[in-house]
């Protein structure tokens, strides 16, 4: 159900406006995830480094929409945190094996409820490292180029990380980037890649790439690819397939498992909420005996781990490429947020997540299409894909005219998000901690922003009238 469609119909239930807040209010009033939000802590504005009281409230919570770069804290993060603190304190090295959560084997507890948010087995996921270290790792194994079948298949324009990796592996085995990175751009005057180009090149070109490498979710643009497609295409090709799932995992509906995918990675502290440089994850799909190429102490079996007879006894699969013991003060923070998915499932939350975001949408288009007969007036495109199903919770709006006063001018008035130059912002309403109030907020704040960024009080009147309760 999106508010384009549903929206008037409930409107004129309520005996108002399509883009009054009463439509907002009602929506909030009847999220059965609405209680969620509770479990995390939002900022107020006044705690934002760039906030101007003498514009906003300071004691009001902030409009937080940048769970694409950092998810919010936790509530319980701080008492697990400090649990773990106290028992360093007062039992020492005694702490890797004692307590509720003993730190030699802690990630271990959690790992279930990660697994079951990418749709894999448990022992198919590991949590570990960082994103960018696991995908290394990964890639040592699973890429294996032959003079034949030597490229890697990604994005053009991927997240900056993941094209250095690919780079950088394919260098580290002797072939020359320039040769063997296929980098796919989307069709001339277009943002976005079209599923059918991905599965054209990789029938086309199957035969001369050994991985194909692809975001779940493209961190720019908001797109999500069809992994399920893409996967069967490469396997038709005799190609590894593999994916980054940074702002996927906590966002959309994953498969991992049933899709056949054969390795995946992916941070925690976006959608998860783990916190800045949060403990990573790794997928490697059951079907696969493939080994670590870097062997550590922590990929030797738990059984047998602490006799130090320098003979491995390597775990399967995933398990096999841990390399060192997980930082206690990371999986704190996890666990508390993975401790709030377990309270909903990705079904629910993706069901929110639709309306949220389409209700973010039809805002956006309502307030700031293109009209020909201004055409000096500044308006809004959006960049991600307007059928849902191709996208998560974020849209990348790009702007007609320069955006970092606009960002500048949000930020002043309360507003998180992330820009990009040089025209888009980035606006992600996350189910777990969102409202439909937090979107209508953020809509009324950037015609202010707007206005001010313009220095024309007088092109705010059109969104300030719009947004008045009066009913029709």
């Amino acid at each position: 159900m999106q508010p384009s469609s549903n929206g008037p119909r409930l409107s004129a239930f309520l005996g108002c406006s399509p883009t009054s807040v009463e439509v907002a209010a009602w929506l909030d009033e009847h999220d059965t995830l609405r209680n969620l939000r509770k479990k995390f802590l939002v900022p107020k504005i006044a705690d934002l480094p760039h906030s101007d009281p003498s514009l906003v409230d300071g004691a009001e919570k902030c409009i937080y929409l940048a769970g694409n770069s950092l998810g919010l804290q936790p509530r319980r993060a701080r008492k697990y945190l400090e649990v773990e603190l106290d028992k360093w304190a007062k039992m020492g090295v005694h702490g890797h094996t004692e307590g509720s959560r003993p730190w030699a084997w802690a990630e271990n507890n959690i790992e279930g409820i990660m697994a079951d948010l990418v749709g894999a087995k448990e022992e198919e996921v590991a949590l570990m490292n960082g994103l960018t270290v696991n995908l290394h790792l990964l890639l040592l194994s699973f890429y294996k180029p032959t003079d034949a079948r030597h490229r890697i298949l990604l994005e053009d324009k991927a997240f900056p990380s993941d094209h250095y990796a690919v780079e950088s592996q394919i260098r580290l085995r002797g072939f020359d980037p320039e040769r063997s990175m296929l980098l796919l751009p989307p069709r001339p005057g277009e943002e976005t890649l079209r599923t059918k180009d991905i599965l054209k090149v990789i029938e086309k070109e199957g035969d001369s790439i050994a991985v194909v490498m692809f975001s779940a979710v493209q961190y720019y643009t908001g797109q999500l690819f069809d992994m399920a497609a893409i996967t069967e295409a490469g396997h038709r090709k005799g190609c590894f397939v593999g994916f980054d799932c940074a702002h996927a995992v906590g966002n959309v509906e994953l498969k991992l498992h049933k899709w056949g995918v054969d390795f995946a990675c992916w941070c925690s502290y976006k959608y998860v909420n783990s916190g800045a440089g949060g403990l990573a994850g790794a997928f490697i799909h059951e079907k696969h005996s493939v080994e670590p190429a870097l062997l550590g102490w922590w990929g030797h079996d738990l059984q047998t781990r602490f006799q130090m007879n320098n003979r491995m006894q390597l775990q399967p699969g995933v398990n096999g490429f841990r390399l060192s013991n997980q930082p206690i003060l990371l999986v704190c923070p996890l666990q508390a947020s993975l401790e709030v998915f377990m309270m909903t499932s990705m079904q629910s939350l993706r069901s929110k997540s639709l309306l949220l975001t389409g209700y973010l949408e039809y805002l956006i288009q309502h307030h700031y299409t293109e009209d020909p007969d201004r055409p000096h007036r500044p308006h809004i495109r959006i960049i991600t894909p307007s059928d849902p199903q191709q996208r998560g919770c974020q849209l990348s709006l790009c702007f007609s005219i320069p955006v970092a006063k606009i960002f500048q001018e949000l930020e002043r008035r309360g507003v998180a998000c992330d820009m990009r130059e040089p025209s888009v912002l980035r606006i992600a309403p996350v189910p777990l901690y969102n409202r439909f109030r937090d979107v209508h907020r953020f809509i009324e704040t950037l015609g202010a922003a707007l206005g001010a960024a313009l220095g024309a009080a007088c092109f705010l009147l059109p969104y300030v009238l719009s947004s008045l309760k009066t009913c029709l």
